[in-house]
């Protein structure tokens, strides 16, 4: 989908973890929170929140490495889940400019909802008490379809929940997979510059229709287009 071929947008939807939601500071204290139990430092937050778009894996290979043993990292995986589910929503929040973007689709009557890995043990959870579950007119999980992104299998099952054609729809997210996931659904793809991107990360390579740097560029791509 190029940005040219856009007649008007009807439907936006977020990556979760570094797009809508800044959830780094959580996820990094429950990583921080294990590496203290295990006799280890901490990491610095900046190298932490690098790889939450990436999910627990890459959180724990970056603490821990990838040299534990099965039954260890079995444990090291579990006690990390669990801190986290009891630590969702301690400092998380919208990423600045966001919650100004969701309420110009709201008023605009442009739907918007959230296709993400995370699965609903988290995800659900952290929507509710940040208020948004209601709001959103789709959640896709990680564990709601067999498929997750980069498949744009969940993409096309959350524009199908919203009515809506992805011909008419942007996908907005922070990772290579979101990217590959909305250009094959045939929506057009925004890439957050504002999320979890690591120095190395080659972005221009990943083929996004359109870079923003802030959340409420979003609302200039809208009123370019509706």
């Amino acid at each position: 989908m190029s940005v040219s071929s856009i007649s008007s947008v009807k439907c936006i939807l977020f990556d979760l973890d570094g797009t809508l939601i800044d959830t780094a500071p959580d996820m990094v204290n429950a990583l921080n929170t294990l590496l203290q139990e295990e006799g280890r430092f901490p990491l610095p937050y900046q190298i932490g929140r690098s790889v939450v778009s990436h999910g627990s894996p890459a959180l724990l290979e970056l603490g821990f490495g990838n040299n534990l043993s099965l039954d260890n990292n079995e444990r090291i995986r579990t006690r990390f889940l669990d801190l986290y589910a009891q630590n969702l929503c301690v400092d998380t929040r919208l990423f600045t400019g966001m919650e100004k973007v969701l309420n110009y689709l709201e008023n605009s009557g442009v739907c918007w909802g959230i296709v993400t890995n995370k699965p609903k043990r988290f995800t659900l959870p952290l929507l509710e008490q940040m208020g948004l579950h209601s709001r959103a007119c789709s959640i896709v999980c990680g564990d709601t379809l067999t498929k997750n992104k980069p498949d744009p299998e969940p993409m096309l099952y959350a524009l199908a929940q919203c009515g809506c054609k992805a011909e008419n729809s942007l996908y907005v997210g922070d990772a290579q997979r979101d990217i590959e996931a909305g250009r094959d659904a045939n929506m057009t793809t925004l890439l957050a510059l504002f999320g979890y991107i690591a120095n190395e990360d080659k972005v221009d390579s990943w083929g996004a229709d359109i870079k923003i740097k802030h959340p409420v560029d979003i609302i200039e791509v809208l009123e370019a287009y509706n």
